[in-house]
């Protein structure tokens, strides 16, 4: 080997070890990698806490502890089994009014002051001489002014004839009839069925119609 491949080889060598030692220095220089997900975004976060929050209270509010019985269209009322709950017309009417009437009516049967009237302590939905008359409503809505608890309205109400069964309807009106502290006899499919077999088709009814009849 000559004088010069060995100075070659030497300075190589020199190279390789000052390589290593710099490759050294930036390994004990390399930042620790943070714990967790730092891209995750925290308002993300926020939103997805607070739907499981109000998730929740909403379950809890209308799940009805998940009765599947209730949640049957086709359930009928039915006393006490052995093993199963006691399902009451009330309960089914309660999932038909969450589904066709809560919007206006409000959960807790308040209605919408100035908009749409109460059903919590309505003399409609209350006095004797009115059991005919919030069944004919249902059935066939009603359009135009009323008083209700001595508050105005002026709004239309949806006929449902059309869409709910009889024992939907009585249902229905036996659930607001015994909710929000209102205590008055229920409803049942054959009061309904014979209004509707008397009446046919028809429109929707004003006040001043509706008071007019039986």
């Amino acid at each position: 080997m000559s004088s010069e491949n060995h100075s070659h080889l030497e300075q190589s060598g020199a190279s390789d070890e000052s390589i290593q030692q710099v490759h050294a220095r930036l390994q004990s220089n390399k930042p620790e990698k943070a714990e967790g997900n730092p891209r995750f975004p925290l308002v993300l976060l926020g939103i997805m806490c607070c739907a499981i929050f109000f998730g929740s209270v909403y379950l809890a509010h209308y799940s009805a502890h998940f009765d599947a019985a209730i949640y049957n269209e086709n359930q009928k009322p039915s006393k006490q089994a052995a093993t199963g709950p006691v399902i009451t017309p009330a309960m089914l009417g309660k999932r038909v009014f969450t589904a066709n009437c809560m919007t206006c009516h409000q959960a807790t049967g308040q209605g919408v002051p100035g908009v749409y009237p109460p059903l919590a302590g309505s003399e409609f939905v209350l006095d004797p001489k009115h059991e005919k008359h919030i069944i004919k409503i249902v059935l066939f809505g009603l359009n135009g002014p009323i008083t209700v608890k001595g508050q105005n309205f002026n709004s239309a109400m949806t006929p449902f004839g059309g869409i709910l069964k009889d024992d939907q309807i009585a249902n229905v009106l036996t659930y607001i009839r015994s909710d929000w502290g209102n205590n008055a006899p229920a409803i049942t499919p054959e009061q309904v069925a014979a209004i509707r077999a008397e009446l046919g088709a028809r429109g929707p009814w004003t006040v001043e119609e509706l008071l007019k009849t039986p």
